[in-house]
């Protein structure tokens, strides 16, 4: 297991079982040193059960985004219940940081496996991360992304971003 994902499971183990959130690690990894958005994945049994991130860093470093994010991917994801410690045992974890988002000009430049995107129509803005079970099509990633931002599917006046990730399991 890599360090970020150790980090996001003990974050988690920790919060579920005592209300408390974790310390940064003494030696953190170069990876949990510099600044950018995480997102945290939570499954069990091969579905999702948590996922909450940021787009972009708003905390210190990236340690602190994925402690943040890891407590929030399992007991704030509005989709869920709270992760119960009886589970954590069944549960895998995802760590994803993301580059900085660039602008898209045309939706040639997008590729569901590689690139994640970021839709944006007035205050609304979702976000899909690259390279998900079923999401095949720029279309697809689209449309849903649309979905999650509250926009709808068909408008076509929308700010698309894409960014690549580096997953850790």
């Amino acid at each position: 297991m890599h360090e970020l994902v150790k980090l996001a499971k003990d974050a988690i183990s920790e919060y579920v079982k005592n209300k408390k959130v974790i310390a940064l690690p003494e030696n953190m990894a170069a990876e949990m040193k510099g600044r950018a958005g995480v997102f945290v994945s939570l499954k069990k049994g091969g579905q999702l059960r948590g996922c909450i991130g940021t787009f972009s860093p708003i905390r210190e470093n990236v340690a602190m985004e994925i402690i943040r994010n890891a407590v929030s991917a399992a007991t704030e994801d509005p989709r869920f219940t709270p992760v119960r410690s009886d589970e954590l045992e069944d549960i895998t974890y995802s760590v994803d940081v993301l580059t900085n988002p660039e602008m898209v000009n045309d939706i040639s430049e997008l590729n569901p496996a590689k690139y994640g995107v970021i839709v944006a129509h007035g205050n609304r803005r979702g976000l899909l991360l690259p390279d998900l079970e079923g999401v095949n099509t720029v279309a697809e990633q689209l449309r849903i992304t649309k979905m999650k931002a509250g926009i709808n599917p068909l408008e076509n006046d929308v700010e698309i971003y894409k960014f690549e990730v580096r997953r850790y399991f």
